[in-house]
């Protein structure tokens, strides 16, 4: 249920419609539902203004097949899957036709919505092999209503590369900075512009990077201010709160 069903649900009663008890069941039924292996949390939509997001590893396809139709009988306009590999895709494909974005691995289920957050999301990564975390966030932003720029393979090992982006990346609301090796890129980003930061680390480089631990120590010291830090290949995280700062409007 979100605040327009919700706001709905209160005029009726103002408009005697129906009774307050009525609508006391219709609140008490909606909060969760129980399929077993999921407990479904219909109300994240009221908290929070975003639904909840399947996080599909660890689910087989049956399961995630399960959750997609319970939220698509409660009307959930919009439904996105993450983590989602190449083969549950497929499989949850023949059941509910869902776009596949491959690099990302989410699933969407339902129409993209149409910008409306404040300004610009920049994504931008060290290199090429960090596209994957960034696709996850750039499409997780892109789902929750907001333009993005990508801005890949940009990374310091040649700086020239990022500065010639440098319109793109002060022309943006907020910034998302993917890394992985020392992930330097995000200070350096972090030092040239006005908006927030937010790094993601990657677990892309040699022995020494530990999986994404070098590129996150190194984010998390950044002498650059305004800089905030997600996990280690969080896309998905990156991508959502940048898009919360990106709908964030003064109430003054």
């Amino acid at each position: 249920m979100n605040k327009q069903e919700t706001l709905i649900i209160l005029k009726k009663i103002r408009e005697g419609a129906i009774t307050p008890e009525e609508a006391l069941s219709r609140f008490c039924t909606e909060p969760f539902e129980d399929l077993g292996y999921a407990k479904l949390d219909h109300h994240r939509e009221l908290r929070k203004g975003v639904s909840e997001v399947i996080y599909s590893e660890g689910k087989s396809p049956e399961q995630i097949t399960g959750i997609i139709a319970a939220m698509l009988d409660k009307g959930q306009r919009l439904i996105m899957i993450t983590r989602l590999s190449a083969e549950a895709a497929e499989t949850v494909n023949k059941k509910i036709q869902l776009q596949y974005h491959q690099t990302a691995r989410i699933g969407i289920i339902g129409k993209m919505p149409e910008p409306d957050g404040i300004g610009k999301i920049a994504v931008a990564t060290g290199g090429t092999s960090d596209i994957p975390v960034a696709e996850e966030a750039a499409i997780t932003a892109e789902a929750l209503g907001n333009e993005v720029v990508r801005l890949y393979d940009v990374g310091v090992a040649g700086l020239h590369r990022l500065l010639s982006k440098l319109e793109a990346i002060m022309d943006a609301q907020v910034i998302i900075s993917i890394a992985g090796m020392e992930g330097a890129l995000t200070s350096v980003i972090g030092g040239l512009v006005d908006c927030p930061v937010i790094g993601v680390p990657t677990s892309v480089g040699y022995g020494a990077s530990f999986n994404g631990l070098s590129a996150l120590l190194s984010m998390l010291n950044s002498c650059a201010s305004g800089v905030s830090v997600v996990n280690i290949d969080n896309g998905f995280g990156a991508g959502y709160l940048a898009s919360m700062i990106n709908h964030k409007r003064s109430n003054k």
